[in-house]
């Protein structure tokens, strides 16, 4: 499964290294927006997404960002995206997850698009994750399919995913499939 790309987004497969549990986090608040770069990479370091978004606000943990689909995008289970597609992207320092609200360029409710990855890191301009495959899409009526899940396997014997990654995946699933059930934030909008 490929992810959308907003923005500038580009499929990049270059060679890196990532830390695999990530150590460093900033915890504090953003005041004024400003553009950054968000990277999410392979287990192995490999990246395989870029775009450039707008950091909106920073909350403790939790970073909004905005991102704008430049041109038409074909994806396979998205449909057709749009010029003007607004991304609202929300990522947490200390969460196994991230969530995508994708509206139309009108401002109408498109879907949700939850990714399961490693708690990313943030310098203040780069925001940088790794993707653990498994993927959710929500539905504007809150019906939702679980993606990827063999990708996952297959990626976790592939890269040797600890024991704890396996774990912190499996309830990053959970989580999220508690929070639609219940429309609490960010699906509450």
């Amino acid at each position: 499964m490929t992810h959308p790309l907003p923005r500038g987004g580009t499929d990049l497969c270059r060679g890196g290294t990532h830390s695999r549990l990530n150590s460093k986090r900033l915890y504090s608040k953003v005041s004024e927006s400003h553009s950054i770069i968000v990277s999410a990479s392979k287990y192995d370091g490999n990246e395989h997404r870029r775009w450039s978004a707008t950091l909106l606000r920073q909350d403790g943990p939790l970073l909004v960002l905005d991102a704008r689909f430049d041109e038409e995008i074909h994806h396979d289970l998205l449909g057709t995206i749009a010029p003007g597609t607004i991304s609202v992207e929300y990522y947490w320092l200390d969460r196994w997850y991230n969530v995508f609200r994708f509206s139309e360029p009108s401002g109408e409710l498109r879907n949700h698009y939850c990714n399961v990855n490693v708690p990313p890191n943030f310098d203040g301009r780069i925001l940088s994750y790794v993707d653990l495959d498994i993927d959710i899409l929500v539905s504007p009526d809150f019906s939702y399919q679980v993606l990827d899940l063999e990708e996952f396997e297959q990626n976790a014997l592939h890269y040797g995913y600890s024991d704890e990654v396996r774990l912190s995946a499996e309830h990053a699933v959970q989580e999220l499939l508690a929070l639609i059930a219940s429309r609490q934030f960010p699906f509450d909008q």
